[in-house]
C-alpha cells in the first residue's frame, strides 16, 4: 500500500456502535471480520484516506462496575440515551484491560481482515494508544506494581478520589491536573524505565496491526507536566522525554507508522518537536466556535511547516456535535474552513448526517436521529472537492484582503489559495453575521497576463476575471453572512 498522503482525510468511527448498528440492519452478528464488502465500499466512497476505529481494545469489567456507581457518568448516559440500561454500558474504551482487540468486535483476526479490506480500497487504519493510565484489572497491576504511581494509607484517607487500594497496595488513579482523578483507571509512572520499555513494546505490536495511532491526552506524559502533577511520587526525571524515546523506537519497527497527538494547552509545537506527525488543533476549533475572523486569521499566520502537522476538526467524540455548537447558517462556513487548511482533516461519523447527540464513549448504542439531507449533500460535495490533488500536495498560502474608505467589513473575510502548477483554488469565507465586501490579492505571478474563469466548486457559480487585476488591485468579493466561495481557476 502506498505511503501516507499529505493532508490526509481521516474519518473517526465508534467501533462498538458501528458494528452494533450493522448487526441490527443485517440481522446477524457483525464483527470486523465479517463486515459485508459493500459496507467497506461505502466507506471508501467517502473519499477518505484513513479510518480511525475508536475503541477496539479490550475494555475493563472492573471499569464498567466503577462507572456504573458514578452519578456523573449515569447522568451523562441518560442525557444521551433516555432509555439507558446498565447493559448499554460496555465500558470506556480508554479504560483498557489489554491491548488486544475485544472479542465482541472480532478479536485480532477480525481487525486484520478489516485492515485488509480497507487497504484494498486505498484506506489506512488508525487505532488508539493510551499512555497515561490503565484499568484496575490490567495484568501489570499485579505483575509490575512499581510501574504505577503509588500512595500510602494517609493518601487514601485524605484523598479517596485520587487514591484507591487494590489488594495490599495503594495506587493513584489516572489524572489530568485540572480535574478530579478518573477513578476507573490507574496512573502509570512514565518516568519508570521498565514502564517505558513495556510501552514501546506495546505500541510496536500495535504498529503491526494498523497504520497509525491517535495518542490519548498526549501532553499528560510530557516531562514537565507529569512532574508538576505527581512531583516526588514520580521519582527522578529521565533524560529523554517519553515521546522522544517511544516514537523513534516504534518507527524503527515500522517507519511509515504515524503518530497523532490529542493535544491541549498550546503544547502542539512541543509535541511536534518530540516526534508527532500530527497534533490536534483544538485552538482552531475553539476559535471557529467563539472568535472573530480576525482571531482565526491570526491563528493561520503560523509557520506553514507547523500548520502542516496539525489535525483540523470541528467535531470528534470528545467534542459536542458541531450542529449544537454552530448556528445553522454558520455550520457550512466552519466546515469549509477546517477542511481546506493544510494538515490532516478529521471528520466524525454522524457529522455529515447532522447528528446532535454527543454519545458517551461507554455506550454500545445511540438514539435514532433524522438525517439532515441538506447538510449530508453539502458534506459529500465538500469531500469531493477536497479530493482534488491540489489539497493534498499543493502549496497553501494565506491571502491578503483589504477594503477601502468607509469599508471595514473586509476584516470578516478569510482567504487562502492552493496551487500546484496550473491547478489553482481560492477559498474565501465571510465568517461573520454581516455582509462583507473587499478585495483579495492573490500572490505570485502565475495569474498575470491572462484572463481566468472562476468556477465555484460548491455552487457552480462562474465568473470571468483578469489576472493582472487579481494580482494587483485584487479580486473583488462580496459575500452574505457566513457564505463562501471555493473557486477553481481555469484559463480562458
Amino acid at each position: 500500500m502506498e505511503l501516507w498522503k499529505k493532508n490526509p482525510v481521516i474519518y473517526e468511527i465508534n467501533s462498538w456502535v458501528w458494528l452494533g448498528e450493522l448487526s441490527a440492519q443485517l440481522n446477524f452478528p457483525v464483527t470486523f471480520g465479517n463486515v459485508p464488502y459493500e459496507k467497506w465500499d461505502e466507506l471508501a466512497q467517502l473519499q477518505i484516506d484513513a479510518v480511525w476505529f475508536m475503541g477496539v481494545w479490550e475494555r475493563s469489567p472492573r471499569g464498567i462496575a466503577i462507572s456504573n456507581l458514578n452519578a456523573g457518568n449515569l447522568s451523562d448516559f441518560r442525557r444521551a440515551l433516555p432509555d439507558f440500561t446498565f447493559a448499554d454500558n460496555v465500558g470506556s474504551p480508554y479504560c483498557i484491560r489489554r491491548f488486544v482487540v475485544d472479542e465482541h468486535l472480532g478479536g485480532n483476526e477480525g481487525l486484520a481482515e478489516a485492515r485488509r479490506q480497507l487497504a484494498r480500497r486505498g484506506v489506512k487504519l488508525i487505532l488508539d494508544f493510551v499512555p497515561n493510565h490503565l484499568a484496575h484489572d490490567h495484568a501489570w497491576v499485579e505483575e509490575f506494581p512499581d510501574y504505577f504511581i503509588q500512595g500510602n494509607k494517609e493518601d487514601l484517607r485524605d484523598d479517596p478520589i485520587t487514591f484507591v487500594q487494590i489488594g495490599g497496595s495503594i495506587f493513584a488513579c489516572g489524572k489530568d491536573p485540572f480535574y478530579p482523578a478518573w477513578q476507573d483507571v490507574l496512573q502509570v509512572n512514565i518516568f519508570h524505565p521498565g514502564l517505558r520499555g513495556e510501552a514501546i513494546e506495546t505500541v510496536a505490536q500495535i504498529s503491526r496491526q494498523c497504520d497509525g495511532v491517535r495518542c490519548d491526552m498526549a501532553m499528560l506524559v510530557m516531562t514537565d507536566i507529569f512532574e508538576e502533577t505527581w512531583k516526588k511520587r514520580a521519582g527522578s526525571r529521565p533524560e529523554l522525554e517519553y515521546w522522544e524515546e517511544l516514537i523513534p523506537a516504534v518507527k524503527r519497527v515500522n517507519r511509515d507508522f504515524i503518530f497523532i497527538a490529542e493535544a491541549y494547552w498550546d503544547k502542539e509545537w512541543a509535541l511536534q518537536r518530540q516526534g508527532f506527525d500530527y497534533c490536534y488543533d483544538k485552538r482552531l476549533n475553539d476559535r471557529l466556535a467563539n472568535d472573530s475572523a480576525a482571531d482565526i486569521r491570526l491563528h493561520l499566520t503560523a509557520d506553514n511547516n507547523y500548520q502542516s502537522k496539525l489535525i483540523r476538526f470541528i467535531e470528534n467524540h470528545d467534542e459536542p456535535r458541531h450542529v449544537t455548537v454552530f448556528k445553522p447558517e454558520k455550520v457550512q462556513a466552519a466546515a469549509i474552513i477546517s477542511s481546506t487548511l493544510p494538515g490532516a482533516r478529521l471528520f466524525h461519523e454522524g457529522q455529515f448526517e447532522g447528528r446532535r447527540v454527543r454519545l458517551p464513549v461507554f455506550l454500545q448504542r445511540r438514539p435514532d436521529e433524522p438525517v439532515d439531507e441538506d447538510l449530508h449533500d453539502f458534506y459529500y460535495r465538500l469531500l469531493s472537492v477536497i479530493r482534488n490533488p491540489v489539497f493534498r500536495k499543493g502549496y497553501w498560502q494565506l491571502c491578503e484582503r483589504y477594503g477601502w474608505h468607509d469599508n471595514e467589513n473586509y476584516i470578516s473575510l478569510l482567504a487562502w489559495r492552493w496551487c500546484d502548477g496550473d491547478n489553482l483554488f481560492l477559498v474565501v469565507v465571510n465568517y461573520s453575521d454581516q455582509p462583507a465586501q473587499g478585495r483579495v490579492r492573490l500572490p505570485g505571478n502565475d495569474l498575470r497576463g491572462r484572463n481566468w474563469r472562476l468556477n465555484d466548486a460548491m455552487s457552480e457559480i462562474t465568473f470571468e476575471r483578469n489576472g493582472d487585476e487579481m494580482h494587483g488591485e485584487g479580486l473583488y468579493v462580496a459575500l452574505a453572512p457566513w457564505k463562501s466561495h471555493l473557486f477553481r481557476f481555469f484559463m480562458v
